[in-house]
């Protein structure tokens, strides 16, 4: 007996209406990427595993999905080494090429290899899958699709302001109200950990700071306090414990907690200028706010940090995220290439949409109309009809095979395709509603007013 077929774990096939879904968002999400002036680019699923190896950190590198080398692929591997070579030598001498792990090396390979050919700043945007050797569990998988939108060759914070605004373009064609975009500066961050004198903790204090929404004051404090950050320098951060307020009022308690460090200044004027000019020129439905907790990719950003939670009352993680990095081709040898950009998390956007209901129904409609098939003759006037609709852009065809009407009208049903046209007398048509059982006698003309 044949063995049932599956697929590998962390994958997964998507149904017709899902791909419909998803589909929907991403065309909404490129639409507004190149309204704001981003331009589509596209890389290999796989790169040269030097690209890739290295530039996530020891983490990264294990989650790498190695791609074996073709034919024998041991060949070059002396058989008195394979007993005592570790996986790190043996990966590099039969694996050359590795699966994409995200959007982001990839693009600074791109900007470095292509550098003649672009004219900066460059504003690209990205939509492709990743792949990530992650222990599957309940929202991770290990093919998935970053959604990438970035500008490089520039250090104006216009570009911040810019992609606030992205973010609220795209969520409120979405129909997502109460989204809120949080803010922050490495720099910020960096200055908080300076004026506690625990410059050399930074890394531990911040990673402790932003889990305070999840395991509270004193559990952060807990954590600090064994990460080696002293009682007196928590006494100096006890007001971001409770740091509350409007985007002023936490930017002038900033101001006080900072006066004595020169980065933490530059951060706090960082901030100014994006959260007022994002203010001045207003959002459709996003809501800006400063979170002096968030702390993602501190090994990576230098200036803005962004985050994106999903509506109140939505169990959902972060739905979109980024960054400013002031040296992202460095790691390719093209030094001083300033950059910015946000991603949106597509697998969690698709869920709160559909835990909202916000999916328009004619998104997953396919079929508008379909005609009955009632033998060769009647075939062929309903090929002449769709052959007119088609050319209208309605979505339509013929019941491919001569059957029950009671089959074609179930499987019409089954499919949810709204309308059927169940007999053709010349130029009139009998077009029935499956939904409202309503049917009636019409011309061409009048199909295409019904379904337009």
């Amino acid at each position: 007996m044949a063995q049932k077929p599956s697929i590998p774990k962390g994958t997964r096939d998507f149904s017709p209406t899902e791909v419909s879904k998803r589909n929907y968002i991403i065309s909404v999400m490129r639409s507004h990427f190149e309204k704001f002036g981003y331009q589509p680019i596209e890389t290999p699923s796989f790169e040269n595993s030097d690209t890739l190896m290295g530039k996530y950190g020891e983490e990264g590198d294990r989650l790498i999905f190695k791609i074996l080398n073709s034919g024998d692929y041991l060949d070059k591997v002396p058989t008195s080494e394979l007993q005592t070579i570790n996986y790190k030598q043996l990966t590099g001498k039969i694996s050359e090429k590795a699966l994409r792990y995200d959007l982001t090396v990839p693009f600074a390979r791109y900007v470095v290899q292509h550098q003649g050919e672009i004219e900066f700043p460059f504003k690209r945007y990205q939509i492709q899958p990743v792949w990530r050797a992650d222990r599957p569990q309940k929202g991770r998988f290990r093919e998935f699709y970053q959604c990438d939108a970035d500008v490089v060759g520039s250090t104006s914070l216009w570009q911040e302001v810019e992609l606030v605004q992205l973010y609220d373009s795209v969520f409120a064609e979405l129909g997502l109200e109460g989204v809120t975009i949080k803010i922050n500066n490495r720099k910020i961050l960096s200055g908080i950990a300076e004026v506690i004198g625990a410059s050399d903790k930074l890394i531990d204090f911040t990673v402790a700071l932003d889990k305070l929404d999840k395991i509270g004051e004193e559990g952060v404090k807990k954590e600090m306090i064994e990460k080696g950050i002293s009682e007196n320098a928590l006494l100096k951060v006890q007001p971001l414990f409770s740091f509350t307020g409007t985007i002023q009022e936490k930017l002038e308690k900033l101001a006080g907690l900072l006066s004595t460090s020169e980065e933490g200044k530059k951060g706090i004027e960082e901030l100014r200028f994006i959260c007022d000019n994002v203010t001045k020129l207003g959002l459709q439905k996003a809501k800006l706010d400063l979170d002096v907790t968030l702390a993602r990719g501190l090994n990576y950003y230098t200036g803005a940090i962004f985050e994106v939670s999903a509506p109140e009352g939505v169990a959902m993680g972060s739905i979109g995220g980024g960054g400013r990095y002031d040296d992202l081709t460095g790691i390719f040898g093209l030094k001083n290439m300033s950059g910015v950009g946000i991603s949106f998390g597509l697998d969690r956007i698709y869920l709160v949409l559909e835990e909202l209901n916000l999916f328009p129904l004619t998104v997953t409609t396919s079929t508008q109309v379909m005609f009955l098939n009632f033998g060769e003759s009647q075939a062929f006037e309903a090929m002449k009809a769709i052959n007119t609709l088609r050319g209208n852009n309605i979505k339509c065809e013929l019941y491919p095979d001569v059957a029950k009407i009671d089959k074609q009208f179930k499987h019409a049903e089954r499919r949810n395709i709204p309308f059927v046209v169940k007999e053709i007398n010349g130029n009139t048509f009998i077009l029935k509603n499956l939904k409202s059982g309503e049917q009636s006698e019409t011309d061409l003309s009048g199909i295409l007013e019904k379904l337009v």
